[in-house]
This record gives C-alpha cells, sequence and structure tokens, in this order.
C-alpha cells in the first residue's frame, strides 16, 4: 500500500479538516458554552454571546443543528417560542471545548503580554 501523496484529498481528511474549521470556530466555542448552562431562546443566546451579529448566530445554530449538536425546539406560544439545547452529541463537544474555552480565558492575559512584547521587538527590529 503506498502513502497518499494528498493526505487533504482523502474525503475523511477532508470532513474532519471541515469539522474541525466549525467546532473549533470563536462563535462555535461561545455558543457550546452559553447552551450548556441551561437551553436559551435566541435573544438570550445573543446576549450571553457578545458581539455575535444576528446573521452569524443563525447561521451557526443552523449549522449546529444540521450536525446534531444542536436541537431547536418551537413552543407552541404566540408568538412562538423557540429555545436551542445541546444534544447528547453537542454535550460530548462540550467537554473538549470548555477545556479549550478555560484555557483561553486563564491564559488571555499572558497571551497580551507576549504579543506586546512580539510587536514591540518586530517595531524596533523594523
Amino acid at each position: 500500500m503506498t502513502a497518499n501523496p494528498h493526505p487533504h484529498a482523502d474525503p475523511d481528511c477532508r470532513a474532519v479538516s471541515e469539522l474541525l474549521g466549525r467546532v473549533g470556530d470563536k462563535w462555535t466555542v461561545l455558543i457550546v458554552k452559553a447552551l450548556v448552562e441551561k437551553a436559551r431562546r435566541f435573544n438570550e443566546l445573543k446576549r450571553e454571546v457578545g458581539g455575535i451579529s444576528q446573521q452569524m448566530l443563525t447561521r451557526t445554530l443552523r449549522t449546529l443543528e444540521r450536525d446534531g449538536m444542536v436541537a431547536r425546539t418551537v413552543h407552541p406560544t404566540v408568538p412562538p417560542a423557540v429555545e436551542y439545547a445541546l444534544t447528547d452529541l453537542g454535550r460530548s463537544l462540550a467537554v473538549p471545548v470548555l477545556a479549550l474555552a478555560d484555557w483561553t480565558f486563564a491564559h488571555l492575559p499572558q497571551i497580551h503580554a507576549h504579543r506586546a512584547a512580539y510587536d514591540a521587538a518586530e517595531s524596533q527590529a523594523a
């Protein structure tokens, strides 16, 4: 058996790459983090995930629903109340996603300090 000279040409590699891009997206991480606590309505999610546009929230929720990570429930009220919740698959994604989010928040000051030092050194070298 010969090695594939173009591993990303493999359909499985493309699928994994696409999915990693989606689940590693900042909006996905923040939405999953918000939904771990409880099911939420759209506007509640929008408030919880600061800085996300209505269009991006809609797009990300639809993608997560399509992938089976988020369930959308429409309650028969007037007007209809729509709630979003993590599915079992979404809850399993929450474990690594929350670990990544926690790591990011814990190390943010350190990363900012390193960026500032790097940028200062680069501007002196230029």
